[in-house]
């Protein structure tokens, strides 16, 4: 199990590297960089400042980051840190667009066990131990956030099935966190992500109090050789049943 450190640490360097980025943004904005050098510059610095931070921390544990060559030994590990320097990367490259996190998840077993995501952009951490609060059920019509290109297979299942109105943003931790914060009940997702763009949601997601899973029910599990995970579900317990009915409905065809 996730000691007290694991979570604080974890929210302690989400934090950080949310305020390298920040910097950065404000830095190269100023010098009239183009949003390739902006994006570029965020991942490359977050990567490196988190991947230091984490070996200091926990010599020991394997990582798993985005904008790291795999090193295969995590497999190996019971515990392994699986980490997005920065989600959401086209979005950090728009100035005054909020949407965008960074990700730092510890799983045990393939289990998420604590983790935080930041949105450095409105000076939010939403870490694991505090869990943050759910503000009460809003009554109403179901409101699920969905990627600005294009709303996923999943997504349009489940409005469908739910009568729910469709929010677009940016990046997987900041639609994650808006069910956190009451601005949306559900997220769904199929067509594909990675563990890094999931397990740092999803595990703050279960901490809250939401559910988080495949779109089949199944639960979310991790620190696989390819990390490609097809799809996800989190959203407010009072929704979790009728969501996965339907989506169950799509997948049996």
């Amino acid at each position: 199990m996730a000691s007290h450190q694991d979570h604080a640490v974890s929210a302690r360097i989400a934090s950080q590297a949310g305020q390298l980025l920040l910097d950065i943004r404000e830095r190269l904005s100023a010098q009239g960089a183009d949003s390739w050098t902006l994006k570029d510059t965020g991942d490359l610095e977050a990567h490196r400042f988190i991947m230091k931070a984490l070996r200091e921390e926990f010599p020991d544990d394997g990582i798993l980051s985005e904008e790291g060559r795999d090193d295969f030994e995590r497999l190996k590990k019971k515990r392994v840190w699986i980490v997005d320097p920065l989600d959401g990367t086209r979005e950090f490259g728009e100035p005054g667009r909020s949407d965008w996190a960074v990700h730092i998840a510890l799983a045990e077993d393939g289990v998420p066990t604590a983790g935080a995501v930041a949105l450095p952009a409105i000076n939010m951490t939403f870490g694991t131990e505090p869990p943050p609060q759910l503000p009460p059920l809003r009554e109403g019509q179901p409101r699920m956030v969905v990627s600005r290109s294009r709303a996923p297979a999943a997504a349009m299942i489940v409005a469908e099935a739910l009568g729910a109105e469709m929010l677009a943003l940016g990046s997987a931790g900041a639609k994650a966190m808006a069910v956190v914060l009451g601005h949306a009940e559900i997220y769904a997702h199929s067509g594909g992500q990675y563990e890094w763009d999931n397990c740092a949601p999803a595990a703050v997601a279960v901490a809250a109090g939401l559910h988080a899973s495949r779109c089949d029910g199944s639960p979310l599990d991790y620190n696989y050789e390819d990390p490609w995970l097809p799809d996800l579900l989190i959203c407010r317990q009072e929704y979790k049943e009728q969501a996965l009915a339907a989506l169950r409905r799509a997948i049996d065809g």
